[in-house]
Order: C-alpha cells, then sequence, then structure tokens
C-alpha cells in the first residue's frame, strides 16, 4: 500500500451547503448535518465512523450562516469530540473560509485551494450516515489507478439518486443524476462518497469546469463535476459499498434510519450507553447524579410494568416518566418530560419536550422544546409521518395526520397532509 495513503494523511472534505428542503420544517433553523438523531447530531456517526480508521483531519465546507453556526458551535475544532469518544491524536476540525460556493464540488474546490491540500481527499455528504471500510477503498482505488472513485450502492428504487453505469472493470462509463427511472442505466446509486487524487486540483482549473461555472452558476459533484470527469476520458470507478449507508434525506427516511440504528445495524455504534439489559435494546441514559437518579425511576418503572417499553427505545437524560407510559420502537431525547398514559410508537422525541397526558405519537418526529397540550377528554393525536419544528405548542385535542409544523407556533385543530407555516 502507498504509504501517501495512511489515513493520518487523508483528508475529509465534508461539503455542507444545501437547504436541506426535504427534511423541512426540521431544517427550517437547522443545519441538516446537525439534526439530532438517536440524541446526537447526524454528522457526528459518520465522524465518528471515519475517526476510529484513523483519520484525524477534517474540513466542514458550510455555506451560509446556518450550517456554519450549528457546526462550528457544535464541534468547534474538535477537542470535545475527542474527548467524548478517547480519540488519540485528538480530531482536527476546519471550516470552509468565508466564500460562498456554488455546489459540492465547488467546495472541494475552495478548501483544497485554501488549505493547499496535497494529499488525498476522501469527500462525503453531510447528510448521510455511513459505514465504510477506508482500507478496502483506498485499496481499490489505487489499485485501478483512479483519478476519482465513487461508493456505489444497489438501490430497489432509483428515484432520487445520481446513477452509474458500470463496466466489468468497474470503471463507470456513464452517470446520470437523478434520472427518471425509466432511464436509469442501472440501480447503483451515488452513496455521495468520493475517493480523490490530489491531481484533481488541476482539472479544477481546466477550462472545461470554468465554463461549466460560468454556464451553470453551479459545479455540483453528481450533477456537473463527475459527468464532466468521465466525459474527459479520465478513469472513474465504482466501489461497491458493503458497510451501512443511509440517505437520510426525508422524514420517512429518518425515522427508517432511527429505527434500524437502534436495531444495531450500524457497526460502528451499536451501543448508546446506559442499556438496561444484555437481552433488551432498551437503553436509559445517565451520567450526573440527577440524571442517574432519574435513570433509576425510569427502570424501576419498566420492571414493575408501570412504565411499557417494547422493541428497541433509547431514552436520554434527565427524562421524566409517569405512569401507564408506552414507549414502542422510539428515541426520547433528553429533558423531555411524558405525562401518565401517553403512547410513544415508532417515532423520535427531541430534547426539552413536554406531552401531556394520553397524547399519541405515532410514526411522528418531533422537534426540540416542543410542547404537546393533551387531557383524557381532549385527547391530542399525530401521526402518519407529522413533523412538528422546534418551539411549538400543540393545543388540546388537536389530531395531526401527516401534517408539517413550521417552528415557532401555536397551533389548534385538526389537520390531514398540510404545511403549517407562521402567519
Amino acid at each position: 500500500m502507498n504509504p501517501s495513503y495512511a489515513p493520518e494523511r487523508l483528508r475529509v472534505i465534508i461539503p455542507v451547503g444545501g437547504k436541506a428542503t426535504r427534511l423541512l420544517p426540521l431544517t427550517a433553523e437547522t443545519s441538516k448535518a446537525c439534526l439530532r438523531i438517536l440524541n446526537r447530531p447526524l454528522i457526528e456517526f459518520s465522524l465518528l465512523s471515519l475517526a476510529n480508521q484513523g483519520i484525524r483531519n477534517f474540513i466542514f465546507g458550510v455555506k451560509g450562516y446556518t450550517n456554519y453556526r450549528d457546526l462550528h458551535d457544535y464541534f468547534e475544532s474538535g477537542y470535545g469530540f475527542s474527548a467524548r469518544y478517547d480519540i488519540k491524536p485528538r480530531v482536527h476540525i476546519k471550516y470552509q473560509p468565508n466564500i460562498d460556493d456554488l455546489g459540492s464540488a465547488d467546495s472541494a474546490r475552495i478548501n483544497m485551494e485554501y488549505y493547499n491540500v496535497k494529499d488525498p481527499v476522501f469527500a462525503v455528504q453531510g447528510d448521510n450516515i455511513f459505514d465504510v471500510n477506508l482500507k478496502e477503498l483506498v485499496d481499490f482505488h489505487e489499485k485501478k489507478g483512479a483519478l476519482m472513485t465513487i461508493a456505489l450502492r444497489e438501490v430497489e428504487d432509483v428515484e432520487g439518486y445520481g446513477i452509474a453505469d458500470i463496466n466489468k472493470d468497474m470503471r463507470i462509463s456513464k452517470f446520470v443524476e437523478k434520472p427518471a427511472p425509466k432511464d436509469a442505466p442501472s440501480n447503483l446509486a451515488n452513496t455521495g462518497l468520493y475517493m480523490v487524487s490530489p491531481e484533481i486540483k488541476k482539472i479544477f482549473k481546466e477550462e472545461g469546469v470554468k465554463k461549466i461555472i460560468k454556464e451553470r452558476q453551479r459545479l455540483d459533484f453528481g450533477y456537473d463535476f463527475i459527468p464532466y470527469v468521465i466525459k474527459s476520458g479520465r478513469p472513474v470507478y465504482g466501489y461497491t459499498l458493503k458497510g451501512s449507508w443511509y440517505d437520510v434525506g426525508n422524514p420517512k427516511r429518518y425515522l427508517q434510519t432511527m429505527q434500524d440504528m437502534l436495531r444495531g445495524r450500524f457497526s460502528s455504534l451499536k451501543d448508546f450507553g446506559g442499556r438496561i439489559s444484555e437481552e433488551e435494546r432498551i437503553w436509559v441514559q445517565g451520567e450526573s447524579t440527577e440524571s442517574m437518579k432519574r435513570r433509576k425511576e425510569i427502570i424501576k418503572k419498566i420492571k414493575q410494568g408501570k412504565i411499557e417499553v417494547e422493541g428497541a427505545v433509547l431514552i436520554g437524560r434527565h427524562c421524566q416518566i409517569s405512569d401507564g407510559v408506552r414507549i414502542v420502537n422510539s428515541c426520547i431525547d433528553n429533558y423531555t418530560k411524558i405525562d401518565k398514559g401517553v403512547v410513544i410508537e415508532n417515532s423520535a422525541v427531541m430534547d426539552r419536550v413536554i406531552i401531556e397526558d394520553k397524547a399519541e405519537i405515532k410514526e411522528s418526529i418531533i422537534g426540540r422544546h416542543v410542547t404537546i397540550l393533551s387531557s383524557p377528554k381532549k385527547q391530542t393525536k399525530i401521526d402518519a409521518v407529522s413533523v412538528v419544528a422546534d418551539d411549538v405548542t400543540i393545543a388540546e385535542g388537536c389530531k395531526l395526520t401527516a401534517t408539517k409544523i413550521y417552528p415557532h407556533q401555536f397551533v389548534k385543530g385538526e389537520f390531514t397532509n398540510q404545511t403549517l407555516m407562521p402567519g
């Protein structure tokens, strides 16, 4: 193996520039990369997977205020992340200079130039959760003499993905971004994970690339850069990804990813801390004296049958859960208060949520600092992949079915298949 491909020399660039429209209203005021899933920011899982394989240098290709603010405020230069997971030597995180890019490939161009990157680059999407065997990918890339290697995954439904056509040798002959199903050349989807040789810096300076930027006002990997590189006859290869890969692209996929990970299908992190027994996939987290006290209370109630827990469930720190509550295949974040007789099934409840008596939440996502008013006489019901964004109050007796609520609102009434925005 070429010594230049040692993991500590590999640079990881993570472009985070999109508006994440498919995940709205959850991303109305939050960077998709920092959207909470299983009690931590989405991007943290992929960072951990790479750091566990020796990667130490990350660059967040941030565009826009929200993306920069959320990522920088949480990760800063990587000290806290390294301490949390005991990563030694520590991880170093840098950020895109204050220049707006014109897409994911343009972000890679800006950062490679600014940070004078001479090493190979692993470019990954900020909204995916993945487990990739880096050594295997790097060996494949080297052996093929590829300029660029794209991690591909077989998918049943090609909609919404970039699709590659490959020959027997795994060389990509054609790449189509988000084709109509009838026009898809194969079922091999682009996972947004790219192994790139340093020579790519020269290609960014070519007239053909400058022309694309000028004409389209964009330089995206999938739409623009990959097709250009393939067309120019350079070696672009497809590597079939074996590990887990989740495109957390919309609320339905978010919930599927959460369930899969709770069931232990993400190899880099199968234990979330505070597992209550070997037999069950139930976690009740707690670290400090106060949170351990809450943890003990919850476990005692589960053992006495006062709280019913079924399937794989993660409960965060400092939660208060009353008697008669039923939780199935769900995640409840920190500082959440759940009153009597509440039912939560196949759902994600983020931190600091208050859920009053007898409310029912099924197949839905509840954002941070939400209050759900409810009573035995006027039950509140939320279901069918409804999404409630941060800082919303839901009135007593409200019924939400497949409905999206934007942040900072008071909502009352019955809604089906609607989107409620302030004003």
